[in-house]
């Protein structure tokens, strides 16, 4: 079976800095793969934030995650200090890739990149929305 290839763009419109605690480590004493992704959810709450939203509203919808894909680069261990980089790209009609690169703050080694693909949604009908003009301008190059 083929590996995953992520592509990373060549800048990020957000980063946060997330710290490794006891509670992510796993068995093998470095970060699981489950508690990256828990991390990740918490980075992708706050890029919604930082451009003002929620999600539960951006621009009046919601976003539900449809698909994710992560390539695990290398090892993070407790204490050290993430940082989680992250943009939206390859719009369709009813959603779009949030891609994520995580490094190590303090020697820049890549632990994992991968992408969120997220998609519109309207939570009073519960169906899906289509992808809110102003957002996307936001990430238009």
């Amino acid at each position: 079976m083929p590996r995953i290839h992520i592509e990373l763009p060549e800048r990020f419109a957000f980063a946060t800095d997330l710290v490794v605690q006891i509670g992510h480590i796993n068995y093998g004493n470095h970060l699981d793969n489950a508690a990256l992704l828990s991390l990740v959810s918490e980075a992708r709450v706050r890029f919604f934030k930082a451009l003002g939203y929620s999600e539960l509203n951006v621009e009046g919808v919601g976003v539900i995650v449809a698909d994710l894909a992560v390539q695990y680069r290398s090892e993070a261990f407790h204490g050290e200090v993430l940082n989680f980089a992250m943009t939206a790209r390859d719009f369709g009609r009813k959603g779009c890739d949030l891609v994520w690169q995580v490094t190590d703050t303090a020697s820049g080694r890549e632990v994992a990149r991968g992408k969120h693909g997220i998609v519109f949604f309207d939570y009073a009908v519960r169906k899906p929305a289509s992808v809110p003009p102003a957002f996307a301008q936001r990430f238009a190059e």
